[in-house]
């Protein structure tokens, strides 16, 4: 079995620094020189998952493979290293909590009083070294949420403590990551939150390795010099993590600052393969060189906060740029959406997406612009509920039954064309109930779908979803010119609709967007914004 090596991440001063995106930069260059690298998040919330949070708590919920419910940043590092993460790869303190109450009703603590230590932190560890020790791994990232003095973060960095001293310190590090402030009025970059940060973290009984410290401003040798004094560290190991003018230029910022060398000193790993990083650049170059722009609408309920669409968003980028296109993006909220003004709002748009989301709200608006898509034969993409949206719309404007709905929206429609599975109406609890997770989809012959994969028969793709299609109202439906042409082989149950008569109009049941990655752009958003490009040619 490989003897695996452990990087954490931790993070000071404030949050929303991008211990995600460093976290998935180093590993991408780890990757790059061959080893086998997986990330998991550590999320201090005491929700099970975010699956039932809303999404302006905490932006999008992701969603993996075997069907768990993670934090959005589980997309970051799916995105950046081109592999599927699974439930092992997101722990949140609320499943520590379960788990450890569970054992404790079980009495496999044998009468113990249970405690914060060891028992919380003994499953902490477990779980932290679970994809450690599937012997897949030659290094395992964990980035702990949250941030260096956070109550609830405590259990999670003493865990740290702890491995840190049963591995040793040649098998597992700690980068942390921090703030470099810039002050106008005195015309200085401050070192002194992170001398704070790190005083904390050490108050804990964890010293980082290396220092990344983010910044607006060059940092200069005598502030590293500075920080490597007070804080503990080798100059060497003080990473200069500056703006940049996108997300994927991280990797190549951290490759020249040189952060996977001084990892691979720290864990006496030798590697004397240079990451080139060929594919990622070729990539970097279509999106900052688009020979042309397209506008797409994007309409949904959570506008106002776009990591609610992280995943849509970074996969119009990565299809933009498969496409030399510069994707922009027209954030348009559901519920200003009528009739009358839909014409003016959507005029000058090359694409339509219609978003996913739950509940009622804004759902007419979302309906509004379908119809508009469909009408003046704009490109159409429409995500689960968008999807839903399409097959609502179309049966109440052509094929004329009016007041059809989704069970979800008004469970006293006359023509319920999206309707409740069987088998969810006696749920009652929320929390990762939905049909969740890979699924597989059969395409029709002759269909755009199909040959928009590639001419593959059957796909698999990701769904997070608790109503479906109403299966009674397709004959009805396809004689009037909308067509099924996806679905589940084994329920039958629609995944897939398009419009043959129209440009391009297709809605998808399951989420395309968490597929896409910088090296793997999904086909669905690649043909999309092809199709866009040539609305706007036109």
């Amino acid at each position: 079995m490989k003897n695996t090596k452990y990087v954490f991440v931790t993070g000071g001063v404030t949050s929303s620094l991008g211990k995600g995106i460093i976290a998935a930069s180093l590993a991408k260059l780890l990757q790059e020189r061959g080893y086998s690298v997986t990330i998991q998040k550590l999320d201090p919330y005491i929700n099970i998952d975010p699956g039932t949070l809303n999404p302006y708590e905490h932006g999008e919920c992701f969603v993996t493979d075997d069907g768990a419910e993670t934090d959005l940043d589980l997309g970051h590092y799916e995105r950046f290293l081109n592999i599927p993460t699974s439930q092992a790869n997101n722990v949140t303190t609320g499943r520590i909590y379960q788990s450890v109450i569970n054992k404790e009703r079980k009495g496999e603590y044998l009468g113990k009083t249970v405690q914060v230590i060891p028992h919380i932190t003994d499953e902490i560890k477990r779980r932290i070294q679970l994809l450690g020790n599937t012997g897949e791994f030659d290094i395992v990232i964990t980035e702990i949420g949250g941030t260096v003095g956070d109550i609830e973060s405590l259990p999670y960095v003493e865990s740290v403590r702890q491995l840190l001293w049963e591995l040793g310190h040649n098998n597992a590090i700690v980068v942390h990551l921090t703030l470099i402030p810039y002050l106008a009025a005195a015309g200085e970059l401050k070192t002194k939150p992170t001398q704070h940060s790190v005083k904390m973290l050490m108050q804990s009984g964890v010293s980082p390795d290396i220092l990344v410290c983010r910044t607006e401003h060059k940092i200069s040798d005598s502030i590293k010099n500075k920080l490597a004094l007070f804080c503990n560290v080798k100059k060497e190991d003080v990473i200069e993590s500056i703006d940049a003018e996108t997300i994927y230029d991280v990797p190549n910022l951290m490759l020249r600052e040189g952060l996977d060398k001084v990892v691979l000193k720290k864990l006496e790993l030798t590697n004397n393969k240079q990451p080139e990083l060929k594919e990622w650049n070729n990539f970097l170059k279509g999106f900052k060189n688009p020979k042309n722009t397209i506008e797409i609408g994007l309409i949904g309920k959570y506008v106002e906060l776009h990591d609610a669409y992280k995943s849509i968003s970074e996969s119009f980028i990565h299809a933009g740029a498969k496409n030399n296109v510069k994707v922009n993006i027209n954030w348009i909220h559901s519920e200003d959406l009528t009739i009358d003004n839909v014409p003016k709002r959507l005029k000058n748009l090359n694409g339509i997406i219609v978003a996913p989301g739950f509940g009622e709200r804004g759902i007419e608006g979302k309906i509004e612009a379908v119809k508009y898509a469909r009408e003046n034969n704009i490109p159409f993409l429409g995500i689960c509920l968008g999807m839903q949206m399409a097959v609502i719309e179309f049966s109440r404007n052509v094929l004329g039954l009016q007041h059809a709905n989704s069970t979800e929206m008004n469970n006293k429609t006359p023509f319920p064309v999206i309707d409740l599975m069987e088998e969810q109406k006696s749920v009652t609890n929320f929390g990762g109930t939905m049909r969740l997770g890979a699924w597989d989809c059969k395409l029709a012959k002759n269909s755009k779908v199909r040959s928009i994969y590639n001419k593959k028969e059957v796909i698999s793709e990701r769904h997070r979803h608790r109503y479906e299609f109403n299966n009674n109202y397709l004959t009805q439906i396809e004689k009037a010119g909308m067509i099924a042409t996806g679905k589940n082989p084994k329920t039958n149950l629609v995944e897939v609709i398009e419009i043959p008569s129209h440009p391009w109009f297709i809605g998808v049941q399951y989420h395309p967007e968490y597929k896409s990655t910088v090296l793997n752009p999904h086909p669905l958003f690649v043909d999309f914004i092809k199709a866009s490009l040539e609305h706007s040619l036109n």
